[in-house]
């Protein structure tokens, strides 16, 4: 960590290059799987698998959870849960090495409590979900892999994502400021 002053800084890529190992990245997973990335069929193929364990018999007579049920494998055998895992523990590893875990800590600006802050981020999380659900893939499936292979519902998406985002920022701005 770099300190100045008694004052911990914490150490991130340049964002521009982070860009160029993304999209580098992107590139690599369209030439090997044939699709871009994506994170939700990950926590689908998790939800798929703890119904069928815990309910069979509704996994089985289910039209949704029955598509993704067969004897050949199980649906957590899927790229996406690995390439999940993968950011994960990337992640983790990142926090390690360069000293930004410490203690789990609730990060919040003065006058918000803990409680409001992971109520919000609980519904943003939830709404999230949904909202990839309704858009048949994540921010990550739609926006960058759909631009990244020029599709206009891609950009679409893309646009109203960041639109929407700076739109309500405004409004929810000193949960997190």
């Amino acid at each position: 960590m770099n300190t100045n002053n008694n004052i911990s800084t914490p150490r991130y890529i340049n964002p521009y290059f982070g860009g160029v190992l993304l999209g580098l990245l992107l590139l690599v997973t369209f030439f090997i799987t044939g699709r871009g990335l994506g994170a939700s069929g990950a926590v689908k193929s998790a939800v798929v698998t703890t119904v069928d364990k815990v309910a069979p018999v509704h996994a089985e007579e289910s039209d949704f959870y029955s598509k993704f049920i067969t004897d050949r494998h199980s649906p957590m055998f899927n790229w996406m849960v690995f390439e999940s895992l993968g950011m994960l523990l990337g992640g983790l590893l990142s926090g390690v090495l360069f000293g930004r875990i410490k203690k789990l800590r609730v990060e919040k600006p003065p006058g918000v409590s803990n409680k409001t802050r992971l109520i919000f981020a609980g519904l943003g999380g939830i709404l999230f979900g949904i909202g990839s659900q309704f858009g048949r893939g994540c921010s990550s499936g739609a926006a960058l892999s759909g631009t990244g292979s020029y599709s206009f519902g891609g950009l679409i998406v893309l646009l109203f994502m960041f639109g929407t985002g700076y739109v309500l920022a405004w409004f929810f701005r000193k949960l997190w400021i």
